[in-house]
């Protein structure tokens, strides 16, 4: 029966999330129980592009994603893969009719993180578009059941919620993208003089993303709402260790929150939601 390889391809998608992030994997047990695997399937797809262009140093890694790219449009038109993942996902896009710029877009940014590139401010929007803002919309086709009147409506508020994520992530992760993959996603920065003026520069920016994307979680339909903010409050979290670090030791250590907190920070959310009634 399909059905049995559609079951066991949500449950690879979920392992794989659970494997790689144990805050998303928080989150999204968050959801609804309708919302779950096809957020899974979301994360699966994107965690495993991302693993190719940030992992595989001992293999071609253009052939690789060429090939993942090839693939994904082969499930989409033909509505099957063999590949688990893909077949979660395509299943999802169809369901959910996710437009495919959307996966297009995605994928260019992920074919930018092969090259070596001096991001200036329209590179550095351009990745961050396609990297995670339309992550965010993908996973909002999904929040809004097919509603194309609350996706419109709720559309602004992901995008800026996936851009704060995601620079979050370029402080988070400074240390390795520099050392270990030679990048520096932050326009005009030369990471040899990066300083605490830059990096308050950054977080300002960040700061302003937060509580825009915080108006539009409260707009969220119930059976997304809680799952989102706790995400949310994960990642301000984290911002805030960021803040506390100073730049010198950003670019030697990578900052991390410990699952104790993550649990924690569980807790505490959700009794905050639901004396907000956010």
């Amino acid at each position: 029966m399909k059905k049995l390889f559609d079951d066991l391809s949500y449950r690879i998608s979920r392992e794989t999330t659970k494997q790689y992030s144990t805050s998303f994997s928080l989150g999204i047990m968050a959801l609804s129980p309708k919302l779950r695997n096809p957020i899974y399937a979301v994360y699966g797809y994107v965690r495993l592009a991302d693993e190719i262009v940030d992992s595989f140093h001992e293999y071609d890694k253009q052939k690789l994603l060429s090939r993942y790219k090839a693939g994904t449009f082969e499930a989409l038109e033909e509505k099957i893969s063999l590949n688990p993942i893909l077949q979660s996902f395509q299943e999802t896009v169809h369901r959910y009719n996710i437009d495919y710029s959307l996966i297009h877009q995605f994928l260019k940014s992920m074919e930018m993180d092969l090259q070596k590139i001096d991001y200036n401010s329209d590179l550095y929007k351009e990745y961050i578009v396609g990297s995670a803002e339309v992550v965010g919309l993908m996973c909002l086709h999904i929040f809004t059941e097919g509603n194309s009147r609350e996706f419109e409506r709720l559309k602004p508020y992901a995008m800026m919620l996936g851009s704060a994520f995601q620079k979050v992530n370029f402080l988070r992760d400074m240390k390795d993208d520099y050392q270990i993959l030679g990048r520096c996603y932050f326009p005009n920065v030369d990471i040899s003089y990066f300083d605490n003026t830059v990096k308050a520069h950054i977080e300002k920016e960040i700061e302003e993303e937060f509580k825009i994307a915080l108006e539009g979680i409260k707009k969220l339909p119930g059976s997304a709402r809680f799952g989102v903010y706790l995400a949310y409050r994960y990642y301000i979290s984290l911002f805030r260790k960021i803040k506390r670090t100073s730049a010198v030791n950003m670019i030697n250590q990578r900052i991390r929150i410990s699952n104790g907190k993550k649990l924690s920070l569980m807790m505490s959310s959700y009794l905050q939601y639901k004396v907000s009634l956010l």
